[in-house]
């Protein structure tokens, strides 16, 4: 049985990753109405980053967007986006760098399905109330007590299986292990039709064409090779430089 102070937790969660995806949404309407302005003090002693992705026309996890790097008591890790009509699935992937206890809050429309998966592609929790064990650990990851080791981790966004594939869906998710000083705010935007995300680099477009069975490709390879997905950084600093 789940606590009260459980509850209580994870309703904390929500409420702040609400908070995330508000100042989210503000900071882009300031860069776009050209009134964007350093509010870096705004959190206290935490330290905000953002940074805007577009999503690989693929989706599979080879082709994940970076959102980061999850370090204990340092870094939080936030994503926010929208399933588009006869989309199937985002996927996202971050690093852990020491073993520790992970916790998830989810906000945004209902029937959002999000699956954690570890670097083979096994699914390690999974949201679903029907999906048996994995439902269990994504329910003790909603309260902070699912250990995940050092590695790399893949989330994957879909619907749930009675949600229509024509259905739009809008969602937040929000990752940390213990406290945090550093937020990292990911907005991952839907790729534009004719994107070429190679970029004129045809070593690239010629390993994702061998990866594809030898088809043409639109999707981005940069994620195979540890890239970012090719999002421009905005904000007060970059994932990477704040990192490392």
């Amino acid at each position: 049985m789940v606590s009260l102070s459980s509850y209580t937790d994870v309703s904390r969660m929500a409420q702040s990753l609400q908070q995330s995806i508000d100042a989210a949404v503000k900071r882009v309407q300031q860069q776009q109405t050209g009134e964007a302005k350093d509010n870096s003090g705004a959190a206290g002693k935490v330290q905000e980053y953002e940074q805007t992705v577009k999503k690989s026309s693929y989706n599979t996890a080879p082709f994940a967007s970076n959102i980061g790097t999850l370090v204990k008591d340092t870094s939080r890790l936030n994503v926010f986006s929208s399933l588009a009509a006869n989309d199937p699935a985002d996927f996202y992937k971050f690093q852990v760098t020491s073993k520790g206890e992970v916790t998830v809050g989810t906000v945004g429309d209902a029937g959002v399905r999000i699956q954690l998966m570890d670097r083979q592609g096994k699914v390690i929790a999974d949201s679903n109330k029907d999906a048996g064990s994995t439902y269990d650990a994504f329910k003790k990851m909603q309260s902070g007590s699912l250990s995940l080791d050092k590695g790399d981790y893949t989330l994957r966004v879909a619907r749930d299986t009675d949600v229509p594939l024509k259905e739009d869906k809008s969602y937040g998710v929000q990752l940390r292990m213990g406290s945090y000083s550093k937020d990292y705010d990911t907005i991952a935007k839907q790729p534009a039709k004719g994107d070429n995300p190679f970029g004129g680099n045809t070593k690239l477009q010629n390993l994702a064409a061998l990866l594809n069975g030898g088809s043409s490709t639109t999707g981005s390879l940069s994620m195979l090779l540890g890239g970012s997905g090719g999002g421009a950084y905005s904000g007060r600093g970059s994932l990477v430089n704040a990192l490392f």
